[in-house]
């Protein structure tokens, strides 16, 4: 399984349209081949900053998600929202024995 994280921070006058675009995304994200899981988060310590989760079943698929022009359109949207540049991690994931 593949796990991405991503933080944004917004401007507080962006705020409000970098969450309507970013749940836009999570939501078509959902319906895509691949992927298991997708979704926006506000901190709680900083209202200003949303974090995504998002689980994809394999590179393959979220290299395809990636590549999608609405998902293009998404990153740039966020950027020009955003107080920073965006950050996003990739990790590769196996499950843990559940008997730790």
């Amino acid at each position: 399984m593949i796990i991405v994280t991503g933080n944004i921070l917004a401007r507080s006058e962006t705020l409000d349209e970098l969450i309507a675009v970013s749940l836009e995304h999570s939501r078509r994200s959902r319906l895509e081949p691949g992927c298991l899981a997708h979704g926006v988060h506000q901190d709680c310590e900083n209202p200003l900053r949303l974090v995504f989760f998002e689980e994809w079943t394999d590179h393959a698929a979220l290299e395809k998600h990636f590549q999608l022009p609405a998902s293009r359109l998404f990153a740039k949207k966020a950027f020009a929202l955003s107080a920073q540049p965006p950050t996003i991690e990739i990790y590769e994931a196996v499950a843990a024995d559940k008997k730790m």
